[in-house]
């Protein structure tokens, strides 16, 4: 064996399941088209430590709009709003201390 065989670094795999260092869990916020100008706005990979049922009941009181849960099976627990509130909702929830701002990730912008 030469002494490069034991620095040749190991393939960066982007998929993997572990936890390691790097890896954040990023709070995704996406807008779903609906007939016309319907919109539903989806919101997954908050802690399962929060009270969904809490933050879905802020949100719809601060917002004034219709939300519900789904349990997705890949994707857990599921926050969906009626319209798009992809920034209102993401500067509610650093508004309330809940996450930090770089871990928000707002798709479709």
């Amino acid at each position: 064996m030469s002494e490069f065989d034991n620095h040749i670094p190991s393939a960066f795999d982007p998929f993997a399941e572990d936890s390691g260092a790097g890896a954040k869990d990023y709070i995704h916020f996406r807008v779903q088209q609906r007939n016309g100008t319907k919109s539903l706005t989806t919101m997954q990979g908050l802690k399962k430590d929060y009270s969904y049922n809490k933050i879905l009941k802020g949100l719809r009181k601060e917002f004034c709009c219709n939300g519900t849960l789904v349990q997705d099976p890949d994707l857990g627990q599921v926050i969906q709003l009626q319209g798009d509130q992809r920034k209102n909702v993401s500067t509610f929830l650093f508004q309330a201390g809940i996450v930090r701002k770089d871990f928000i990730k707002i798709h479709g912008f």
